[in-house]
């Protein structure tokens, strides 16, 4: 349980010396059973909104409705693992070299679906917007198990193929 939790707050080689980040993030005051607790709060809302979304499709301007939910709860839901690594280790590792391109288009795929429902008012875009996001959110979940992507690459490549 130790390891993980040294590997979930990015303290994987505790001889590395640490930095205003690093201090900054070690001065949270939540213990571990706290921060499970945020996590699993956050996360489970982030999944009623982006559930609540799906029932707003049978309302008037319901598509419109839906890309906000939608959207809010992704976003929670990201968020909601600053709870397990930190802030600041969460925002490294989502803009690590490995899933820089994920993290942008998932973020880009966020404002746009937000600006298409909202100010454009465009249900197609915004669904277009969706498909990109929740392709997105799956491949930028993907690179934090590894070899998945690699897995999920090859099973593509031999259906094409």
């Amino acid at each position: 349980m130790d390891k993980l939790r040294r590997v979930l707050s990015g303290n994987e080689s505790p001889d590395e010396e640490s930095g205003i980040m690093s201090q900054l993030d070690d001065a949270s005051t939540l213990s571990w059973s706290t921060r499970i607790k945020g996590f699993l709060i956050c996360f489970i809302i982030g999944i009623l909104l982006s559930f609540l979304g799906s029932f707003a499709l049978f309302l008037n301007r319901g598509l419109t409705v839906f890309a906000v939910f939608y959207t809010l709860g992704n976003v929670v839901s990201i968020l909601s693992t600053c709870f397990l690594m930190g802030p600041f280790n969460q925002i490294k590792k989502m803009f690590a070299s490995t899933r820089l391109i994920a993290t942008i288009i998932v973020l880009v795929s966020f404002t746009m679906t937000l600006l298409s429902a909202l100010v454009f008012h465009k249900a197609g875009l915004a669904l277009l917007f969706i498909i990109i996001q929740s392709l997105a959110m799956t491949w930028y979940s993907l690179s934090y198990i590894p070899y998945a992507r690699d897995a999920v690459k090859k099973t593509v490549m031999t259906c094409i193929g």
